[in-house]
């Protein structure tokens, strides 16, 4: 992955919504500090974080994160725990595991040669007439 000249951080990305006041969300930032590795990749300016809660503290309360990055679907994970902490840690790590699997869909698997040459294009037959000529290639020596 190429770097990022401004990265993402929750500290830069990250709203509180409704539920939460400008005062929680130093303590939310540390909480999500985790995913400051995660959101690295992405460019700061192209990077949103909301966070919000319904009906806070009370029994059924439904606290939401969500994830705009440009070029990327939003990203919006639910949690209904009851303990506010526990809530917040698993919307970010519910959010994480959808960053992961994002990632892994937009790159090119199973094939180290063109992630390494970037020919995400290349059929599946244009590989194996390469990795037939290997093979000769090899005979012959």
């Amino acid at each position: 992955m190429s770097a990022v000249a401004n990265p993402a951080t929750v500290g830069e990305c990250l709203r509180v919504g409704a539920g939460f006041s400008q005062g929680d969300r130093n303590w939310i930032a540390t909480q999500f500090a985790t995913l400051d590795a995660r959101l690295a990749g992405f460019h700061a300016d192209a990077t949103e974080l909301e966070v919000s809660v319904k009906d806070r503290e009370a029994r059924g309360q439904k606290v939401t994160l969500e994830c705009w990055i440009a070029g990327r679907q939003k990203i919006v994970t639910t949690s209904s725990e009851e303990d506010l902490h526990a809530a917040l840690n698993d919307v970010r790590d519910d959010l994480r595991r959808r960053l992961n699997d994002s990632k892994t869909k937009q790159e090119p698997r199973h094939n180290k040669h063109l992630r390494d040459t970037g020919q995400v294009g290349a059929s599946l037959d244009e590989v194996d007439l390469d990795v037939d000529a290997l093979r000769v290639d090899a005979e012959r020596a």
